[in-house]
């Protein structure tokens, strides 16, 4: 025990004490931050161009007015066409939009044109077809004598409050769209997670076997001992990084308070308990209102321990065969490519059922899948903010548990000959001659 304690200080120190390591702990939070801003920006800005743009309707369908994007400054003309051409050649407009009649009231089809040679942007398209759409709208609704304010009326926003009938739990209509979001969040970052540090410990494993360091190991260390240290030593790594993450948690929670103007009055109401059951009845600036009410009510005395086992579990099986990996290769690195393949697919496959679950956490693939090992540790996390059955999360656990045993056991066999072989390559063939091998 004291030698594999060895290993695991030096694994674990030789990484913490890394610029890089500590460089990414402490900025991905903040480049996290720094990247929802900038994603809300883009999807909020569209084109800042102004554009001088000339309205022909003769027929005056428009009533003399259209109201689209800023940067679209619309100027209607008695002119021909010929002489708004003559305009846009002169160089005095950047195009022309030409507002064809309207020869029947009720029909479900119309199409304006744009003279330019430039084309418009997507948003200054569909913000064109919009105001039009409203405008003929109107033109319809005063030629067939309706009504417009009572045709308004017969539009009804239809929304659905669930009622928990046994379990006593505050749902509201917004309690799906955070569960599936957080779902899928924590099951994307289990992915990674896992890939990442189980290919550090394969890497780490083929550099001492390829420098020749691990036959000086050996000497003083058993291949298990060896092995199991490194496997430890990363994973405290990736706890100690997932730590400090938590940790920075509230400060980024609060500058993003302050960086996107959330009302604290509404996170007030949140906390005293006093908002209604159906959360679309808020207004839409407090949007993240009702975000942070959402997560407030998950069962996080569940999803936390259970997402932190189902992270060490994951981690324990994928980068045990990781090492077992790393072991087997020789001189020629691009050996792992093949290796790794085998590994990787059930990884890539709990991806990609994860995918699925968070849209629908209950369907007989999500609901298998998360209690098959090797699929579980990304799949049931997925499923946990929608509250899964407690005998399917035994059955996932317990599962999981014996598997990842049964998997350490067998990479400590294929580590303990392929750590100390070499100029061999090694196939599946040759690899399970090494399990069988009794010394």
């Amino acid at each position: 025990m004291h030698k594999i304690w060895l290993v695991i200080q030096r694994e674990y120190l030789t990484r913490v004490k890394n610029k890089t390591f500590l460089m990414t702990t402490f900025l991905t939070p903040l480049g996290i931050l720094l990247f929802i801003g900038i994603a809300s920006l883009i999807m909020t800005t569209g084109s800042d161009k102004v554009k001088n743009i000339e309205v022909y309707d003769p027929t005056h369908l428009l009533g003399g007015e259209l109201t689209t994007r800023d940067n679209l400054k619309l100027t209607f003309s008695e002119l021909p066409m010929d002489s708004l051409i003559q305009h846009y050649i002169a160089g005095t407009t950047n195009g022309i939009l030409e507002i064809p009649a309207l020869s029947d009231s009720l029909a479900t089809k119309y199409a304006y044109k744009f003279h330019s040679d430039d084309q418009l942007a997507m948003d200054e398209s569909m913000s064109i077809e919009k105001a039009i759409s409203k405008k003929i709208r109107a033109f319809k609704l005063q030629k067939l004598n309706v009504n417009d304010s009572l045709l308004t009326k017969l539009d009804t926003d239809i929304t659905g409050v669930p009622v928990t009938i046994l379990k006593d739990k505050k749902v509201t209509s917004m309690t799906t769209m955070v569960a599936s979001a957080l779902g899928f969040i924590i099951g994307y970052a289990m992915f990674f997670i896992i890939l990442l540090y189980g290919m550090q410990v394969m890497r780490s494993v083929m550099e001492e076997k390829i420098n020749r360091i691990v036959e000086v190991l050996i000497s003083s260390v058993k291949p298990f001992e060896l092995m199991l240290g490194k496997v430890i030593g990363v994973g405290l790594v990736g706890l100690t990084q997932i730590g400090i993450w938590l940790l920075l948690i509230p400060i980024v929670y609060y500058v993003a308070i302050a960086a996107f103007g959330i009302d604290m009055n509404a996170i007030q109401s949140i906390q005293t308990g006093n908002l209604p059951a159906d959360m679309s009845a808020l207004p839409p600036e407090n949007e993240m209102a009702q975000i942070l009410f959402e997560l407030t009510n998950l069962n996080w005395i569940v999803i936390l321990p259970l997402t932190l086992f189902y992270f060490l579990m994951g981690y324990f099986a994928y980068s045990a065969l990781f090492a077992a990996i790393g072991s087997a290769i020789g001189e020629d690195v691009n050996e792992a490519n093949s290796l790794t393949l085998p590994v990787m697919m059930p990884l890539m496959l709990a991806m990609y059922i994860g995918f699925s679950a968070f849209n629908a956490p209950d369907s007989n693939l999500a609901v298998w899948a998360s209690m098959i090992p090797l699929l579980s540790s990304v799949v049931m996390p997925v499923r946990l903010p929608f509250d899964p059955p407690w005998w399917q999360i035994a059955v996932s656990v317990i599962s999981l548990i014996i598997f990842t045993i049964f998997l350490v056991w067998l990479a400590a066999r294929i580590y303990r000959v392929g750590i100390l072989l070499y100029g061999k390559k090694a196939s599946f063939k040759e690899i399970v001659k090494w399990i069988r091998y009794k010394g």
